[in-house]
């Protein structure tokens, strides 16, 4: 985290010169060929790297279908995509983007389940953020009739982390205790809803003082990450918690683990891994993994975009995605929306996650088209780099109004 300052830094910086850095971006697509809009980024580093532009518009393999996107989802990682803070980073230009839904437009060959005009809902390898999308259908789910496509693209990502953090990682049951980080995140308000589902769970938020009125509801208890949380807990909790989520790491992540019970799990997860090792990464929350032996206590880390496409998990996320989409149709769970955007104003979407200032999930709507105050220049906005769970202020909230529920 120790990047945090210079990264928030340069985002208010470009917001407030939103000339500066401007630079061509050139997609070429041949001239015989079908073009969408898509959200480009041309290079690692600001977002003056990103644009709106056309390409060829994709045509489905084997296996896969083509799906005429209504809604993406924006999430923390998709900032460090494009600064290229991660492991690997694909080469560029790349479209940004792991999760839609929309309607099939078409099914390739060797193609079972599903129909043309089926509504869905996708996960992606990068791509997203587009008006078309093909991808296999081992990544792509049904949405159920009532869910609107401003849900389903806050549904996926966040939901299936969050239970299979909760059920498959941490085993959660009846009567345990969770302390979740950025409870008013996405993931964060995820967590809390499915804890709901189990009897008798004691959910801890923290989250940033701003934040509590909106929240205080989902939660059983609720912090700020700048209070002595750590007392506060024990007091209800002398003998520690269960669960402990961790998206943002640092000096919290040493307080954080001295509450988690005998057998109890801490789960790190998010952008974390690519970014810190928690066993060095600074010298207050150091790792003793014989501290670990000594106290029967479990250090786990989870990401479910490794686990779809690098680890051959679609069955697991499957059952998840089924299980959830029961809870959804029971009326036990539903995502919280933040905000909606166009694809022009990807920029500002992504400053807001910077500015910490969402309640929920940011969504691009690809059919919603710029505000006045951004169509003039849709394309030269501002910077961002900031954890997408816990957002700590709301610097731009006087050019958007929230999506509200």
């Amino acid at each position: 985290m120790a990047k945090e300052g210079v990264d928030m830094t340069e985002e208010t910086e470009y917001m407030i010169d939103r000339n500066a850095g401007k630079e061509a971006v050139n997609v070429e697509s041949p001239s015989n060929a079908k073009e969408m809009r898509a959200v480009v980024l041309a290079g690692f580093g600001g977002l003056n790297k990103l644009r709106v532009s056309k390409k060829a518009m994709p045509e489905p393999q084997d296996g896969e279908v083509k799906i005429r996107v209504k809604a993406c989802g924006l999430n923390f990682l998709d900032l460090m995509v494009r600064q290229g803070n991660i492991d690997n980073p694909p080469k560029t230009p790349l479209v940004p983007g792991f999760e839609c839904c929309g309607i099939v437009e078409s099914v390739a060959e060797n193609t079972q389940g599903f129909e043309i005009g089926d509504r869905v809902m996708a996960f992606l390898n990068y791509n997203a953020w587009a008006e078309v999308v093909c991808t296999p259908v081992d990544f792509v789910y049904k949405m159920p009739d009532d869910m609107t496509f401003t849900e389903a693209a806050a549904f996926s990502l966040n939901f299936v982390a969050a239970y299979m953090m909760l059920f498959e990682v941490a085993s959660l049951r009846e009567g345990m205790s969770v302390l979740v980080h950025s409870a008013g995140g996405a993931v964060g308000q995820a967590v809390a809803q499915l804890c709901s589902t189990v009897p008798n769970v004691t959910v801890f938020g923290i989250a940033s003082c701003f934040k509590h009125t909106s929240i205080k509801d989902s939660v059983t208890h609720i912090f700020d990450r700048n209070t002595d949380y750590i007392q506060e807990v024990k007091k209800i909790c002398p003998d520690g918690v269960d669960i402990v989520l961790d998206c943002l790491c640092g000096e919290n992540t040493g307080k954080s683990l001295s509450l988690l019970k005998p057998l109890g799990t801490y789960i790190l997860y998010g952008t974390i891994g690519q970014c810190l090792s928690i066993f060095s990464m600074c010298d207050t929350c150091k790792v003793n993994p014989i501290k670990l032996y000594e106290e029967n206590k479990v250090i786990a880390g989870f990401s479910l975009l490794n686990l779809l496409f690098k680890q051959g998990g679609c069955n697991l996320v499957k059952s998840a995605m089924d299980k959830l989409l029961s809870l959804y149709e029971q009326k036990k769970i539903r995502p919280v929306v933040d905000s909606l955007w166009a694809l022009e104003e990807v920029k500002e979407a992504m400053q807001r996650i910077h500015d910490r200032g969402n309640i929920g999930k940011l969504i691009l709507d690809v059919e919603k088209s710029p505000t006045p105050l951004m169509a003039n220049d849709s394309t030269e906005t501002s910077e961002a780099g900031e954890e997408e769970e816990e957002p700590e202020g709301d610097n731009d909230s006087k050019e958007r109004m929230p999506f509200i529920h």
